[in-house]
């Protein structure tokens, strides 16, 4: 197992997905911060968007850890309709 670096513990292999939810406001921040909020699928407060558990994807995380909060999205929010 590997550990995570936005704190949800260690990692077992296998297809997880993350939910990412913003909780701050990007005003005021760098024009960068805000890039990255888009490339997550953000843009507003509360907006909420469930993302594969990827090294490109916790490197944004970890960008961004004041404006986002972030859990394992569970098996109802992984299906695809």
């Amino acid at each position: 197992m590997t550990t995570t670096p936005a704190g949800l513990g260690p990692r077992p292999p296998g297809n997880h997905m993350l939910r990412v939810t913003q909780v701050r406001s990007a005003i005021g921040s760098k024009p960068k911060h805000r890039g990255t909020l888009r490339a997550l699928g953000l843009g507003r407060i509360g907006r909420t968007n469930v993302l594969p558990d990827r090294p490109e994807i916790r490197g944004m995380i970890a960008r961004v850890p004041h404006l986002i909060e972030v859990g394992e999205a569970s098996t109802e929010e992984t299906a695809q309709p």
